[in-house]
């Protein structure tokens, strides 16, 4: 229970003070084990709500004698003094006593409880003066108490007593207006008898009534400038302010009160001075605020008496409030639109005509309120001279069922004229819009043109969509969501309606416009929502002859694509096999099938017998009937008809006597393709024999023969077709052919050999990879010219998702790869999404040869410079520059988890020191190897290596350097210093910037460091030293890596647990393979490229040991120091490339490690990565669990 001590009046005499105790937010069932907040030994007195202001009433009575509610001039003057210095004390002591750090107060706290406590604070408020208003708000005592410590509250620091402050004053002024309002009724009724009593004749006339009311109206006047004094004090000291406070809530206060204040005393309030402050809030930063402007603006504009008071603030603040429709937050926005709708009511000047479009538009915002309530507008705007007696009088004069054809025309003109039609209201007048579509116009009615009919049945038609389908339009729903039963049952009498309707209607409506191929398109997209029962239930069976007969007429007038498809899609809905209707749909089909059939074939017979002499008639004959089969094919099983056989003649003519029109190849192709599918799904629903299984076979041999010819072809279409049947052939037919239990089709899976292969990468790179038309002509170009771009482009993009898609499934080597991947940062804006996911999902599959493959584009990008620039290439060029970034890009697809990438990496770099090293240069060995550039290049992966990685990787270059090398200083050898640099990043400071061989820089880089080594640790360290020993010895004779393994004597990540070490193991050799050259053809190797290396190490490993065992305390120093180094953090900076920058994370992919690091990661935050030795736990586990030599 919550119970607060409320001071009332600190008189000489006593105190007076209430106890006021909000029961409702107590609960009754939890009293255990709380301490009762009250006076001690007196408990807390509950008091019901609706008695409160009754109580503080009768205790403001009981502390003063009535008579004497007015403080007597003895008192008063040193009152105000000590009143006001009181309050500051008592503020004082507030501020300093109350916990501002826990941010919880009344007005702030969740839950009904706490709301109805707001509630009932303002009501309280409210009643109080209600109930004081004839008497005791006049003392000049009450009032000027609470507004001094109302005043005092809303100018603290403490949010807390700001907000409450502020809510509690303006729900005093508030009440206070009301009692203003009451005042100034009672003058103007004090008046009025005045006057009336003052006209009565001489002998009539009451003069103690004329004294009377004169008295009351001097009483009234004076307690009307009391009141308007309390309001300014509370307006100048409180709102003036607070209207601009920092915090949203309290700003929202004002508005809203000043809003209730204006409409309530509209004599008073409702003026310029007061409308600015609502004006101004209108720009305010918060959509809460700005929502409660326009909300009391709404009150404002709904009462037509008021309009000529807001007429100026209309034309100042107009702009404002139509642009708020835009309004970032929905809610403000839907607001807007109807206060823009309000002041459109009150007067139609006030809005203009590009106001008016502002709001036109807005119907069709993905957003549900905003479009409805800019529907209303528009309703308002051009329905509101409509008057519905006049137009159903005349639709009976002139035979129609619905009034509503004006309205439908009004809608079609503003359709055409708004230029979008991605959603449309949901009209459900069909009657009325095939009236208005089948009539004939009536003289002196103006006619539907061509444009408008289209856009009525498009209108149409996605009003027949919503009915039926129940959705919202694209871009308005929140996803899938079960429909209520009246939404459902409203959804099924939809579709009945319509389905009875256009039944009859349909086919009269395709037989006036079977000429028109865009409504013919549109129109037959209505079966698709029938509900097909409907023909056998009311035996309308006519009806449907007469829709197939016009079908039928469409299709033999039409060779358009969309309407074959839409007249194929329409037949293989109505040959559904639940429905009884079938069998006479399947009759007719067939029929128009076989005349179809008939004269393809003879039309193709004619065309092969002409051969070069064949005529353009000849040509448009195979074509025409090609393309209604080829659409008819893609939904129907036509196999029985052997369209393969007629469509491989004209291919092999075509290929034979390179002649054929590229449109009839195309067609050719496409139909032979879905020849091809549909008796591969004829076999796998079945349980095919091996004739079925050698014949498809022999099928799909041949048309992938001929399209690899067809991809030579001078025709462009006619390549792309090709090489896209080809991709999706491949796709079908290949070893994922056989999952799922069905191996008895492995006779049907075709894997293309290598020359087939480089035929499609070769297509690629010539119609992918392309320059885009010069400067000049993308600036000349018109809008149609950029929609042909934007399509260009789209056709490209297919092509290449198509054979990335063969890369990413296996059916082509991934090293094919590395022509695409070359192209990403050059093909970015294009291609980059493509491009990026191929890398993601290669790397997915195979991480050493995705690796491989990275590296191998790098090179073939660094070769093809050499051959434009010569072998002295300019290292500060843009084109060095730009290998360089794409390593980069490259190198950040690798993320964060450095334990998943690491034998991938280490791949890359053993590949990348071999391709620097290739060949020597011819002027002798003083001079760099022409690719040695190459590993400035190289070098932006070094920072994806783990440390004790590049120790190893180090050895390795060390391997090709020889003597020479290590001294040489000119700046031919920078790229070696730096990839060398690189390496020894985070290692030993003594190699840095220098470049000396193997051993001196080993005996050279002895750091002295203080404190003692771990005996584990340096067990630890002398397996490492050991290995490097073996390293510098190792022979160069190294074997392509194949599947790798964790080092078990170098790796200092997950020591102490096997299990978490076992996880650190890459995939085995099955699933990653080796190098570029032998991980295709050498599927028996085992064992990864730094595993060979700790192999060859572990044979040296005794002759180490026992060097390192005769060693002095100056190689123990040098343990303490590579120990020291070693327990530095492996997480180095993981953008360690000359151009890193954070923004380059989103580089990263789904198979990479999140980036989310906390502030601050010490070694124990990273214990999952390796342990830290200082760690007593690590060292006892350590000791405990391996058998380390001792010195």
């Amino acid at each position: 229970m919550i119970t607060s001590e409320l001071p009332v009046l600190h008189g000489a005499a006593d105190t007076v003070s209430l106890s006021v105790s909000v029961s409702e937010l107590e609960d009754p069932t939890d009293t255990k084990g709380k301490k009762k907040r009250g006076r001690p030994g007196r408990p807390p007195v509950r008091t019901p709500f609706y008695e409160v202001p009754s109580l503080y009433i009768a205790g403001l009575k009981g502390g003063r004698p009535m008579g004497s509610l007015r403080p007597t001039a003895r008192e008063e003057s040193p009152s105000l003094c000590s009143r006001w210095s009181e309050w500051e004390r008592v503020l004082l002591k507030m501020t300093e006593e109350f916990d501002e750090d826990s941010g919880d107060y009344p007005l702030t706290m969740p839950g009904p409880l706490w709301k109805k406590f707001r509630y009932n604070f303002c009501e309280f408020i409210c009643v109080l003066i209600r109930q004081c208003q004839y008497s005791i708000i006049y003392d000049e005592y009450l009032m000027d108490t609470v507004i001094s410590l109302l005043t005092g509250l809303s100018d603290s620091q403490v949010r807390a007593f700001r907000h409450t402050s502020t809510l509690a004053a303006m729900k005093l002024m508030t009440a206070l207006v009301n009692v203003a309002l009451n005042l100034s009724i009672h003058q103007d009724n004090t008046q009025r008898q005045y006057e009336a009593e003052r006209n009565k004749m001489a002998g009539k006339r009451a003069n103690e009534k004329l004294e009377l009311l004169l008295q009351k109206r001097k009483e009234l006047q004076e307690n009307q400038d009391e009141i308007e004094n309390m309001m300014n004090s509370i307006f100048k000291g409180i709102f003036v302010h607070r209207y601009r406070d920092a915090i949203a809530e309290i700003r929202a206060i004002c508005i809203e009160e000043i809003g209730v204040w204006m409409k309530m005393y509209s004599d008073a309030f409702l003026n310029d001075s007061y409308l600015k402050y609502v004006g101004w809030t209108l720009h305010d930063r918060q959509g809460e605020v700005r929502l409660k402007c326009l909300k009391a603006l709404q009150n404002l504009y709904t009462n037509r008496e008021l309009f000529p008071k807001l007429e100026l603030f209309t034309n100042r603040f107009k702009d404002r409030i139509v642009s708020m429709t835009l309004d970032k937050e929905y809610d403000v926005a839907v607001e807007a639109i109807r206060l823009i709708t309000l002041i459109l009511q009150g007067s139609e000047d006030a809005l203009s005509n590009e106001d008016c479009e502002n709001v036109y538009h807005l119907v069709y915002s993905a957003h549900r309120p905003v479009a409805v309530a800019a529907g209303e507008f528009l309703h308002r705007k051009l329905f509101s001279r409509h008057d519905p007696q006049a137009e159903e009088e005349l639709a009976k004069r002139r035979g129609r069922s619905s009034p509503n054809g004006n309205l439908l025309r009004m809608l079609v003109l503003f359709f055409l004229e708004s230029e979008l039609h991605e959603h449309a209201e949901l009209l459900k007048d069909w009657e009325c819009m095939t009236e208005l579509l089948l009539e004939e116009p009536v003289q002196g009615e103006e006619v539907l043109s061509d444009r408008q009919e289209s856009s009525l049945i498009e209108l149409m038609v996605c009003t027949i969509r919503q009915a039926a389908e129940a959705h919202p339009p694209v871009g308005r729903g929140t996803g899938k969501r079960v429909l209520t039963a009246k939404e459902r049952k409203t959804q099924i009498d939809d579709k009945n309606k319509l389905t009875e309707h256009f039944i009859m209607a349909l086919p009269m409506l395709l037989s006036k416009y079977q000429a028109d191929s865009e409504k013919v398109a549109n129109l037959l997209q209505i079966p698709m929502f029938f509900d097909l029962d409907v023909y056998s239930a009311g035996r309308m069976e006519k009806h449907l002859d007469a829709l197939l007969k016009q079908i039928r007429l469409v299709v033999e007038k039409h060779i358009e694509t969309d309407v074959l498809e839409a007249c194929s899609k329409t037949y293989s809905i109505l040959c559904s096999e639940e429905y009884t209707i079938m069998n006479r749909v399947d009759i007719a089909r067939s029929q128009l099938i076989d005349e179809m059939t008939d004269r393809f074939t003879h039309s193709v017979e004619d065309l092969l017998q002409e051969a070069e002499e064949a005529d353009d008639d000849d040509i448009y004959n195979v074509l025409s009937t090609l393309k209604r089969l080829t659409a008819f094919h893609n939904a129907h099983d036509l196999t029985r008809w052997d369209l393969f056989g007629s469509c491989y003649r004209l291919l092999k003519a075509g290929i034979e006597q390179g002649a054929m029109p590229e449109q009839i190849a195309v067609q050719a192709l496409q139909c032979s393709h879905y020849s091809i599918l549909w008796q591969l799904v004829k076999i796998t629903e079945g349980t095919p024999s091996k004739e079925d299984l050698v014949a498809l076979r022999r099928v799909v041999k041949s048309f992938l023969a001929v399209c690899q010819q067809c991809l030579s072809n001078v025709n462009t279409p006619v390549k792309e077709q090709a090489f896209m049947l080809l991709c999706d052939l491949l796709m079908v037919f290949s070893h994922q052919l056989v999952s799922g239990g069905r191996e008895g089709l492995e006779a049907l899976v075709f894997n293309p050999d290598s020359t087939l292969q480089n035929e499609l990468l070769t297509f690629i790179l010539d119609h992918v990879f392309i320059d885009q038309d010069d400067e000049n002509q993308s600036m000349e170009g018109d809008e149609e010219d950029e929609a042909n771009k934007i399509e260009a482009l789209h056709k490209r993009r297919n092509l290449l998702a198509a054979f990335s898609k063969l890369i990413i499934y296996d059916i082509v080597d991934m090293p094919a790869a590395a022509d695409i991947f070359k192209h990403y940062m050059k093909y970015y804006n294009d291609y980059g999404d493509i491009i990026k996911e191929t890398l993601s999902k290669t790397r997915q599959s195979d991480k050493i040869l995705c690796a491989k493959t990275l590296i191998l584009s790098l090179q073939q990008l660094f070769n093809e410079l050499l051959q434009d620039q010569g072998p002295t290439l300019d290292r500060t060029s843009s084109h060095v520059s730009g290998i360089k970034e794409l390593a980069r890009r490259f190198a950040l697809t690798f993320g964060l988890d450095q334990i998943k990438t690491r034998e991938a990496v280490a791949t890359l770099h053993k590949d990348g020191i071999e391709f620097a090293f290739k060949y020597q240069n011819p002027h002798g060995a003083e001079f760099p190897p022409p690719n040695l550039a190459f590993l400035e290049v190289l070098s932006e992966f070094s920072s994806k290596l783990l440390r004790q990685d590049k120790k190893t990787v180090h050895s390795y270059l060390e391997k090709f350097m020889s003597e020479s090398m290590s001294e040489r200083r000119e700046d031919v050898w920078l790229p070696l210093i730096s990839y060398r640099n690189s390496l020894l990043t985070g290692g030993e400071d003594g190699d840095r910037m220098s470049v000396t061989s193997g051993a001196s820089s080993k005996t050279s880089s002895i750091r002295s460091k203080k404190g003692r080594t771990p005996i584990h640790k340096s067990k630890r360290i002398e397996e490492e030293s050991s290995v490097e020993a073996s390293w510098l010895r190792g022979n160069d004779s190294l074997q392509t890596p194949g599947a790798l393994t964790t080092p078990q004597l170098t790796s200092t990540v997950l020591r102490e647990n096997p299990r978490q070490a076992a996880d650190t193991h890459l995939p085995d050799h099955d699933s990653e393979p080796g190098s570029e050259n032998d991980y295709v053809h050498n599927p028996q190797m085992q064992m990864s490229w730094l595993g060979q290396q700790k192999m060859e190490d572990s044979r040296k490993d005794r002759t180490a040991m026992n060097y390192m065992k005769a060693r002095n305390q100056t190689v123990r120093q040098t343990v303490r120091g590579l120990m020291e180094d070693d327990a530095e953090p492996i997480f180095e900076d993981v953008m360690m490339s000359s151009r890193g920058q954070l923004e380059d994370m989103n580089e990263e992919f789904e198979d990479t490690m999140v980036i989310d690091l906390p502030p601050s990661r010490n070694r124990r935050e990273r214990a999952e990565l390796r342990p830290d030795f200082f760690d007593s736990a690590a060292m006892i586990e350590d000791e405990s669990g391996f058998t380390m030599p001792m010195f």
